[in-house]
């Protein structure tokens, strides 16, 4: 027994608009992600050469179709500190937010909200790893 779905031209042109809208980032957004990623990269990379032994790098950010809150997730190494390192940066995040207005103040207006998590994506990837030897 066959069903036949009855869609109109408009409901399909809804729903791939939808889809389109919800998985795309405007070019604005990528642009706008590039340079807040870089030049938190640079800011973290500096900050952190006062620190022997550690390492926080900008793995991913991402940033709100409104262009006013900013995720970025940072890498760190040692990943035992990356708790007490992200959780710093946190509490600092007016400071971060202030430096890095000083740095794009002629490319953006306004400066996003920032808010930092722990990307984990490595150690998943070598736990995943370390199962599949077994």
């Amino acid at each position: 027994m066959q069903i036949f779905f009855r869609m109109s031209a408009f409901s399909v042109l809804s729903l791939w608009q939808n889809s389109i809208e919800t998985n795309m980032e405007t070019t604005r957004q990528q642009k706008i992600e590039r340079l807040i990623q870089k030049e938190l990269s640079d800011m973290l990379q500096r900050q952190t050469q006062q620190a022997p032994g550690v390492l926080v790098s900008v793995s991913r950010v991402r940033i709100s179709p409104d262009l006013s809150v900013c995720r970025g997730y940072l890498s760190v190494f040692p990943s035992e500190r990356g708790e007490e390192i992200v959780a710093n940066i946190n509490a600092n995040v007016k400071t971060v937010r202030f430096e890095l207005g000083k740095r794009v103040r002629h490319q953006l207006r306004i400066i996003p909200e920032l808010k930092f998590f722990i990307d984990d994506s490595l150690d998943y990837i070598e736990h995943i790893d370390e199962l599949l030897k077994q």
